[in-house]
């Protein structure tokens, strides 16, 4: 049996890797910001499922809720920022609120939630971090800008991290889902759409999501035991592709990345002073 401490777990992969553990005989300690909203798995699994209230987006009660988990349980052995959602927009269409709540929940949330576990996690002589990205941490979408924004900010922060707390036997890994049908959609904020942006990429992947056309071929399930059997595992990896359009579209956007690279490489190299 491991603990697993995880974020956002009212829906979404949240609360099916929330189900799937505690029917699997592990201990969660699940925060969401309406407990009352897995009173059906308290009252399943008793003490398996430890709850408490939190908002990411609250510093001071991210510490207190970490701090309480691990005085409470004991060892954590895997913490999951899975708390997250999407402005779906053009980055014009905006409004300056929606884009800090973007980054207050997506990044800095889920570095408060790191920075208060690595503490005990060092003291306890090791353990996982387990961070959701996307497909879009890796590649990119037309109206989801500032959701790419928070994505790639915090791969790049956990694959730094992985470096810095690798000797004290702390695994990282960066979860890169593609399109699955969870309640995602449901929790996009959007913005007041400017008649501009109709007729160009942008419309075209509004009008493909609205119309219900974006494929979605991705099992939850089957992710989710994914995502499971990679913490079992003694060298989980940093990054996890997770679906089959995660992995084409991921590989596509790296292949093109490598190939504007390698174009350059003549102006890049003579930069170089001599030795």
């Amino acid at each position: 049996m491991k603990t697993w401490f995880i974020t956002g777990t009212s829906s979404g992969f949240g609360r099916t890797l929330t189900e799937q553990l505690l029917a699997q005989g592990n201990r969660v300690a699940a925060t969401l910001r309406k407990p009352e909203a897995l009173n059906d798995l308290k009252q399943q699994y008793g003490n398996l499922l430890w709850i408490a209230k939190m908002d990411v987006t609250d510093a001071v009660q991210v510490n207190e809720t970490v701090t309480k988990a691990f005085n409470e349980l004991g060892r954590i052995d895997v913490i999951v920022n899975n708390a997250g959602y999407a402005l779906f927009c053009a980055a014009e269409e905006a409004g300056d609120e929606q884009i800090r709540q973007q980054i207050d929940t997506n990044i800095i949330g889920s570095v408060q939630v790191i920075r208060a576990a690595l503490p005990y996690l060092r003291a306890q002589g090791g353990g996982n971090i387990l961070q959701f990205s996307s497909a879009g941490g890796q590649a990119t979408y037309p109206n989801f800008s500032y959701y790419h924004l928070t994505k790639w900010a915090i791969e790049g922060f956990c694959d730094t991290l992985a470096k810095e707390v690798a000797p004290f036997n702390i695994m990282v890994t960066i979860t890169e889902p593609g399109a699955h049908g969870t309640s995602f959609g449901a929790g996009m904020q959007t913005a007041p759409v400017m008649e501009a942006y109709d007729q160009t990429p942008a419309g075209d992947v509004r009008r493909a999501v609205y119309s219900g056309n974006f494929p979605i071929n991705n099992s939850v399930d089957k992710t989710t035991q994914a995502i499971i059997t990679s913490m079992e595992q003694n060298d989980a990896p940093l990054r996890l592709a997770l679906g089959g359009d995660a992995y084409r579209e991921m590989r596509a956007s790296l292949v093109a990345r490598l190939e504007a690279l390698d174009r350059q490489k003549e102006i890049a190299l003579a930069s170089e002073t001599a030795d």
